[in-house]
């Protein structure tokens, strides 16, 4: 019986990629790599960092780069692995529990049904779970790998998932699996993730490259309780959306019948950068053991976003990370992530 464990559980450590592809940042390559550096830093103070990184010279080089910015190396264990992008959350392994054991699950990952230059990124699963020394399972439905990003969904760790209509049941619009009914993927978290239940939102935010991940949207903070994002802007193209995702909420169940609790997450100022509106996004926030780390975007809103996420999370430290840099790749701080499980 397998169990996606829930994010706040306790975790071995977290995989990063260290950012090698400058075309998902341009123009801030330089200042992401920095950015980097410091969510590395966090992180480490934390738990133990995985972090791929495309060869040894880049290995050398943000090894240095860490000492710079005084970063104990014994909690960084270096992955050596070209890739294509740095999305761990999405083309990393997800890892489950599986009669208490833990297993390294590999989705298919088709650059979001949208860029071409993902085969490096495949290999990235196996690389970990060698590195874990667990098993690895591909994920396959009908005798097809099922194609799926960690970003597109949002569990509570006692059967319940939240993700989005957009991303996986689009007919025309970056198709991960076509022809998949709600059945269908209800099939394939069932027997992969445990999940017994499932609410499915409508839209993601403006912007989002991913069309519709829910990490940009609704997360869970307890098994009973999600923060889902709400725009005030009545005139902002997010409002509707979000309010619509809102009503899906209030009127849904968890696995034992009993109603959500739902807090409210403002949304930052619109951001936009040579003309693109960016999906920025304070549901992006990552959580570690004994801390949860928060994008921020030099928002009015940052101060609001910290302080409602610090009463979801009483037991745990609440620091925000500057990802007005990071957003231009259109993801931040949980996109760029993945948890692993600890092993017990």
């Amino acid at each position: 019986m397998r169990r996606f464990p829930a994010e706040w559980e306790d975790q071995q450590g977290i995989l990063l990629c260290f950012p090698d592809n400058g075309n998902d940042w341009p123009g801030k390559y330089s200042a992401v790599q920095w950015a980097f550096i410091e969510f590395i830093k966090k992180v480490s103070l934390y738990e133990d960092v995985f972090l791929v990184v495309a060869n040894e010279k880049l290995k050398d080089k943000v090894t240095e780069m860490m000492l710079q910015a005084n970063i104990n190396l014994k909690n960084v264990t270096f992955i050596l692995q070209k890739t294509n992008r740095s999305w761990m959350r999405d083309s990393g392994p997800i890892i489950v529990k599986n009669n208490n054991k833990r297993e390294a699950l590999q989705f298919k990952f088709n650059g979001w049904a949208k860029y071409a230059n993902h085969q490096l990124d495949k290999n990235v699963p196996k690389k970990v779970a060698d590195i874990l020394n667990i098993a690895l399972t591909q994920v396959t439905y009908k005798g097809k790998p099922v194609v799926m990003e960690g970003g597109a969904l949002d569990v509570n760790g006692k059967g319940t998932l939240i993700t989005t209509e957009e991303c996986l049941l689009h007919p025309t619009i970056q198709v991960r699996n076509q022809g998949f009914t709600k059945k269908d993927y209800e099939a394939v978290f069932k027997e992969y993730l445990g999940i017994t239940n499932i609410i499915w939102l409508g839209n993601g935010v403006i912007g989002d490259d991913t069309h519709g991940h829910i990490d940009d949207l609704c997360r869970f903070v307890n098994e009973n309780t999600v923060v889902t994002v709400i725009e005030t802007d009545k005139k902002s193209a997010n409002y509707k959306p979000l309010q619509d995702n809102l009503k899906i909420l209030q009127n849904a169940t968890l696995e034992n019948g009993e109603k959500l609790n739902i807090v409210s997450l403002p949304m930052p100022k619109e951001i936009v950068f040579e003309e693109l509106s960016l999906p920025a996004s304070y549901a992006n926030f990552l959580i570690l053991n004994k801390c949860v780390l928060v994008p921020t975007f030099n928002d009015v809103n940052d101060r609001v976003a910290l302080n409602i996420l610090a009463d979801c999370f009483p037991d745990r430290e609440i620091i925000g990370i500057n990802a007005i840099d990071l957003i231009w790749g259109f993801g931040t701080l949980h996109c760029l992530s993945q948890q692993i499980p600890a092993k017990n």
